[in-house]
């Protein structure tokens, strides 16, 4: 029993110790895992964020580097990517089918672009003017390509890729914009 105490007293001491010492440290200001999950630790930008592809093909690796083999290659131009991560110059992208990988920044653009909501069952509508009793200029199927003018957290103006079309669409119906953002 002599022997049993002497560790529990060696124990107890030794929690004691590091209890005050973990108590005495100061807490930081803000969660430094919340900062950088908020911010790119490369470019200080938003994460995650949307962006477009701006090469004419683009290969999406495993990893953030040449090294890793190609998980997917792009070809279109003006596709929506979300980035949800940064390494270097590499960013991890998410495209609407929810497929990840790797792109190096260079094949990215900060072009806002989006596609008609992929989970839709029915066209979209695109306006006249940022209101469902505007004339309606066209219906969109899902995954429409469209570039983005801006956003007021309801609507977006819009104009359709590779069309004359432009009109306002709302922005719950579009992968690209996150809901209630705003930009111009």
């Amino acid at each position: 029993m002599t022997y049993f105490r002497m560790i529990c007293v060696g124990l107890c001491l030794t929690l004691s110790v590091l209890s005050s010492t973990v108590l005495a440290t100061p807490m930081p200001a803000q969660p430094v895992a919340a900062t950088a999950w908020n911010r790119g630790r490369e470019t200080g930008l938003p994460i995650p964020r949307y962006v477009s592809l701006k090469a004419h093909k683009a290969r999406m690796r495993v990893g953030p580097s040449t090294i890793y083999p190609t998980k997917w290659i792009y070809m279109k131009p003006g596709l929506p990517l979300e980035i949800i991560d940064e390494y270097g110059r590499w960013r991890q992208v998410r495209d609407d089918t929810g497929t990840t990988g790797w792109m190096h920044g260079a094949l990215l653009s900060g072009q806002r672009t989006a596609v008609v909501a992929p989970w839709l069952k029915t066209n979209a509508m695109l306006h006249g003017g940022p209101e469902t009793t505007a004339s309606v200029i066209a219906e969109l199927q899902p995954r429409v390509l469209l570039s983005l003018r801006s956003c007021t957290g309801i609507w977006c103006s819009v104009s359709v890729q590779d069309h004359p079309a432009n009109g306002y669409i709302r922005q719950n119906l579009l992968w690209g914009a996150y809901p209630g953002e705003m930009f111009r």
